[in-house]
């Protein structure tokens, strides 16, 4: 019989050997799972192995960085290879909102090709493919929203339009989604501004079938392809005609003809119904060079091209998608589906030995984005203005001046503008209760000397809250002439106004009497309707509406306007795409207003019951200096109705929060792409030159 003590020894050895065992195998398990990740590692599939052609391509990702050829090169947020349990594909991804290329509003994970060919030459590009998400939100009447471009053919002169563009999209709750191919003219002329895209449907819809509603969507396509379906297409490139031929299994093979080199959309008679339903109402209807795209060089891009992003519908109807975006946020986008998703597992590509460097087109878009453009480089005029801003400060200088809170430049799709923005509660100037964003002249001239200011807009935001008793409530003044003597009146304000929940808005002018004697305060203005109400058609309670104006302006349409004065006279000239043109004029250096019995009813109306019922001096503005201003004056403010019941809206401003009114909408943003100042020109040299 062994003694205790041995005992404890044999077993203390027992569980040592076993815990010797045990820790072995550990580390023997430790050592073969880090074999197994460098195997898997050393096994992993390059794109360049699934589809072997990287070397003629640059790859351009989600986050506008182009990173050159993709060859041995992965990135695990935009491009990546995955295998579905059968087969390996070349994933692309890419976000509602990142940063995108060249001069574009959308992000892109898409390949371009390095080499640039002629239509006339000979070119071939196959694919086969399939889509795995589009954004899960957006506006379902913006026709770019839900879809994704996968296959494209793009110039590289001239205006870089795109003969080709291959889509897919899917409105949420369906099963299947539309195939279809658009073909965008290659605008006549220097302005592309007015480009449009005709759309084809392969499988399912065209491009033009959109919701009523924001939220509403069509039936869903009954002969569509599902999400994670397979479909391929080719495009060869022959003697200046595009073929286009489109496979699915289970589905019609379709084949298209295009030709490149010879336009049939070269009068505006030739414009197609689909173009006239959806881009003319938003002032896209160019024609083409009768040669469309002969002497351009084209090149192939291919992968995930996202059509659906966050900026605002009544940016562009067409293209802006009004989807989530999460503030840029790529996990955010991509843990709820706001990104488009497209696998590739073959592809190829063929080009004539005449083909050239691409270098061009890279050196031009790279960064292009990101890239500063100052508003003196949209409107070369600024020189001759200062600007005070919404937050009261005056810039002397506005060469390479912006600022990102109330003036900068932006890019609609089509081409740029200048944006001028500010909140309902800011810094004001001295003698004014409202904040401005707005250009002043800095030169000086009377009436009878004269000067001629020109200005073409669209008004993008006015303050969703207000008092719609009070006249000025909802409403801008994006032009004016300013007295800079005596009373410092104004004898010229051009409105935009739109009450809430109305589609149209109106356009109108006024004139501010220049109050005879030294007491100013029983000033007031006279306003002339343009296009809907004048400034004195008001609501009957705070949140009651007058009726929508007919024949108004809308939110993000686009008008013009000429200040035109000499000698003394002062002719107005308003312009917009379906309006009647308007003409006005008015004498600034002899008044009609110099008796009490002068006064006209709508003054009497709105005016004179909170005692402004002055008369005008008999020279009006004769003789005072006087100067242009030009941009958003905000007339909507938070001063209570009580205080002046035509000039204080008793509007929501947040403590003054600026970031707070831009965020809930209690401000005001117009934006201009064209303006021209100079001297007066005499009236009837100016209609001749009409």
């Amino acid at each position: 019989m062994r003694s205790r003590k041995s005992s404890y020894v044999s077993t203390f050895y027992l569980f040592a050997t076993i815990a010797l065992l045990l820790f072995s195998g550990c580390v023997k398990n430790r050592k073969q799972t880090s074999v197994n990740s460098s195997e898997e590692a050393a096994i992993r599939t390059n794109a360049n192995e699934v589809i072997p052609f990287f070397q003629h391509w640059n790859l351009i990702l989600g986050d506008g960085t182009n990173v050159g050829p993709a060859t041995n090169y992965e990135n695990e947020n935009f491009f990546y290879t995955t295998n579905d349990g059968t087969e390996d594909w070349v994933v692309f991804k890419s976000p509602n909102a990142g940063n995108t290329h060249g001069t574009s509003n959308n992000t892109r994970t898409e390949l371009a090709q390095l080499r640039k060919w002629l239509p006339t030459t000979d070119a071939k590009m196959s694919a086969t493919l399939k889509v795995m998400n589009v954004s899960s939100t957006g506006d379902a009447r913006v026709a770019a929203t839900y879809s994704v471009v996968v296959g494209q053919i793009h110039s590289a002169d001239g205006h870089e339009n795109e003969p080709l563009k291959i889509f897919y999209k899917k409105f949420p709750g369906h099963t299947k989604g539309s195939v279809f191919w658009n073909y965008e003219i290659n605008t006549e002329g220097e302005d592309n501004s007015k480009r449009w895209d005709y759309s084809y449907p392969v499988w399912g819809y065209d491009f033009s079938v959109v919701g009523s509603e924001e939220s509403t969507y069509p039936p869903e396509p009954k002969n569509g392809i599902a999400i994670g379906e397979e479909f391929s297409y080719e495009v060869e490139i022959k003697d200046g005609i595009m073929h286009l031929a489109f496979t699915s299994e289970g589905h019609e093979t379709k084949i298209f003809t295009k030709n490149l080199v010879s336009s049939e959309y070269v009068q505006r008679k030739n414009i197609p119904e689909q173009v006239k339903q959806l881009f003319v109402p938003i002032d896209q209807d160019g024609v083409e060079r009768a040669s469309a795209y002969a002497k351009e060089g084209l090149f192939f891009k291919m992968g995930c091209y996202n059509q659906t992003n966050g900026k605002d519908p009544k940016i562009n109807k067409v293209w802006c998608s009004g989807a989530e975006i999460h503030r840029g946020d790529l996990k955010e986008q991509y843990a709820d589906g706001n990104y488009a998703e497209v696998w590739f597992k073959s592809a190829s590509i063929e080009i004539s030995n005449e083909a050239i460097s691409n270098s061009g087109y890279f050196e031009a878009n790279d960064g292009l984005a990101q890239k500063t453009v100052y508003p003196n480089e949209v409107i070369p005029h600024m020189d001759k203005f200062k600007i005070l801003m919404g937050n009261g400060t005056t810039v002397e200088d506005l060469t390479e001046f912006e600022h990102k809170d109330y003036f900068y430049s932006v890019i609609d799709g089509t081409r740029r503008w200048v944006v001028y923005k500010t909140p309902n509660s800011g810094v004001t100037s001295p003698n004014s209760s409202n904040t401005r964003t707005e250009l002043q002249e800095k030169r000086n001239w009377t009436p009878e000397e004269g000067g001629k200011l020109t200005g073409t807009c669209k008004v993008m935001q006015v303050s969703i809250s207000g008092d719609a008793r009070v006249a000025a409530s909802y409403a801008v003044v994006v032009g004016q002439i300013h007295s800079g003597e005596g009373h410092e009146n104004e004898p010229l304000k051009i409105f935009y106004k739109k009450f809430p929940g109305h589609d149209k808005g109106s356009v109108f002018w006024n004139y501010e009497i220049n109050t005879a004697g030294d007491d100013n305060s029983r000033r007031w203005d006279y306003s002339t309707a343009v296009w809907g109400h004048d400034m004195s058609v008001i609501g009957k309670s705070k949140n009651d509406y007058p009726a929508e104006p007919k024949d108004g302006i809308a939110l993000g349409e686009e008008f013009s306007y000429e200040v035109n004065v000499y000698n003394g006279i002062m002719y107005l000239t308003f312009k917009s795409e379906n309006h009647k043109t308007k003409t006005f004029t008015k004498n600034l250096i002899t008044s009609q207003y110099v008796k009490q019995s002068d006064i006209p009813n709508q003054v009497k109306k709105l005016f004179v019951p909170i005692g402004q019922d002055g008369s005008e001096r008999p020279t009006a503005y004769s003789g005072e200096l006087n100067y242009f201003k030009q941009g958003a004056y905000n007339q909507t403010n938070g001063k209570a109705p009580e205080t002046n019941m035509v000039w204080c809206a008793g509007a929501e401003t947040y403590g003054g929060d600026i970031a707070k009114q831009y965020e809930n909408g209690c401000y005001t943003e117009v934006w201009f792409r064209e303006a021209t100042i100079g001297p007066g020109v005499p009236h009837n040299k100016l209609r001749k030159s009409k």
